[in-house]
């Protein structure tokens, strides 16, 4: 009995905290709408005023960045003897009657601003008391002074409104920690978080450099079709829509690689594209559906250069954003050797048997047991290797067979030469040597859409065209694929996708 009072008192506890949450909830949506009304009517006394509260143009001269520069020089109580003119949003504002401290940021950093009636002037004055509020873009035309605190900061001479704002900054001014609400409206992340924009703009960097150092090895940059007839180049389940005009259905790519290798065949040796792929899978930590990649293609190259290459624009990318304290020494091991660490297990002998389930579910894996020997070797991988791959590994030599596209060893035709690069326990690229056999890239095309009969939605789809193209002739290639948004979390030690994504993918809003 005591027991059953508990539970209800318990679920009564719980019914109060949610509903207190609502109303909370509604209390704050009502107390923006106030605040939405109060701006509104701001706006339309500024118009009545002949006042602009959205001026199609506004004339600055310096960022606040460059006036932390020029005038960090100055001296406690110290007046420049030049005027600036910078716009940014208010952030903050401190009002004592006739004077006031605001900040205002713009995109390169923050400056505080004084205020102050004799000096601006009785209509100045009076926009920034009456008209102005905080989240507004504002333009000041001042002089740079260090404050007796030691503060540099801007005393106004002028003062107007640039843009007017109808919204309150997020969470009263202190910060928004909500994460739903950061991805879903990531201008509010942007605008209170301030680390959150220094890791977009080392998204940026990361991008730059490595566009940046391939042109410097002689690389072209392309672009692809994202629509696409076939959804090829990689195992995936491609994303479907329809083209009303031709009629015909169309697949968001999931790979650039076929197309890639058609130009090296027709002799752009060295040929990438930094662009989206999108497949149709879960969201994680690790995952979105929409994604950048940054895949190249070389002639005359193998894995063995592919590899190379990776830890040089890896290392580049780290350094440009000043990265120093990763561990950047990259580890090459077979992954059945890898495997054999980790479990004591030989498996290479039981790919494609299908006895591989028996072999290994002493291991206890999340795994099923009419699963096909890839799925297990896949989990094998997921549950009892990977975990362990903190330092930058490349797992190298794969099953030929699950690996459609590349070229087998010659000696050793059951591996093929490829690898992933794994750091932090997470997969960051996939390279090998390309498959330029025509007659048996028509076989693995074959064994593609066997499996797809059998069900597999991943498996690839046979393109006529790709082998007309290999039948042209593809030099021997190493092809590479880096997921640009994993290389970014590693590089700024962010701990999910949705950190360094703009806009990740979500559901919507009921």
């Amino acid at each position: 009995m005591q027991d059953n009072q508990n539970k209800n008192q318990q679920q009564s506890n719980k019914s109060k905290n949610e509903a207190q949450k609502e109303t909370q909830k509604e209390t704050s949506q009502a107390t923006i709408d106030t605040i939405i009304s109060q701006r509104k009517n701001k706006a339309d006394t500024m118009r009545e005023n002949k006042i602009n509260p959205y001026p199609a143009r506004i004339k600055i001269d310096t960022k606040i960045a460059q006036v932390r520069e020029k005038f960090e020089s100055l001296q406690k109580e110290e007046m420049a003897k030049e005027q600036v003119s910078v716009a940014g949003r208010m952030m903050s504002r401190r009002d004592m009657g006739k004077a006031s401290f605001i900040d205002i940021v713009d995109g390169t950093g923050r400056i505080q601003v004084y205020v102050r009636k004799d000096q601006v002037g009785d209509e100045d004055f009076k926009m920034f008391k009456e008209f102005s509020d905080l989240s507004d873009f504002v333009l000041i035309t001042g002089v740079p002074f260090r404050t007796r605190t030691g503060e540099l900061s801007l005393k106004a001479d002028k003062f107007s409104i640039a843009t007017k704002a109808f919204r309150p900054l997020p969470e009263k001014w202190h910060g928004l920690k909500d994460t739903e609400t950061r991805y879903r409206q990531r201008y509010l992340d942007l605008i209170a978080n301030p680390e959150v924009k220094e890791v977009f703009k080392k998204r940026s960097a990361i991008i730059s450099s490595i566009r940046k150092k391939l042109e410097e090895l002689g690389f072209i940059e392309v672009e692809t079709p994202i629509l696409q007839t076939l959804a090829g180049g990689a195992n995936a389940k491609p994303f479907v829509t329809h083209h009303n005009a031709l009629d015909m259905d169309l697949y968001m790519r999931i790979a650039p690689e076929l197309f890639l290798k058609r130009l090296v065949v027709g002799g752009i040796e060295r040929v990438f594209e930094i662009g989206r792929n999108f497949r149709n899978e879960g969201i994680d930590r690790n995952h979105n559906p929409e994604f950048t990649m940054m895949e190249l293609y070389q002639a005359y190259a193998d894995y063995n250069d592919m590899m190379d290459l990776t830890e040089v624009l890896i290392k580049n990318a780290a350094e440009t954003i000043g990265a120093k304290d990763l561990n950047l020494n990259f580890r090459r091991a077979r992954l059945f050797d890898l495997i054999k660490e980790y479990t004591g297990l030989e498996l290479l002998q039981y790919v494609g048997t299908g006895k591989m389930y028996e072999y290994v579910k002493h291991l206890n894996l999340d795994v099923a047991p009419d699963a096909g020997d890839q799925k297990v070797l896949d989990a094998v991988l997921d549950e009892k290797v990977i975990p362990n791959l903190q330092q930058p590994t490349f797992v190298m030599d794969y099953p030929a067979i699950y690996s459609p596209l590349t070229k087998v060893k010659f000696d050793q035709p059951e591996i093929a030469e490829r690898f992933e690069l794994y750091i932090n326990g997470m997969e960051i690229c996939n390279a090998y040597s390309e498959l330029n056999d025509p007659h048996l890239q028509k076989i693995r095309f074959q064994q593609q859409m066997e499996a797809k009969v059998k069900g597999d939605e991943e498996a690839q789809p046979y393109d006529a065209d790709y082998i007309n193209a290999l039948e042209q002739g593809l030099p021997p290639t190493g092809g590479l694929g880096i997921g640009i948004d994993r290389l970014v979390m590693i590089l700024t030690r962010s701990e999910s996708i949705r950190e360094v994504i703009f806009f990740p993918t979500m559901r919507p809003e009921l």
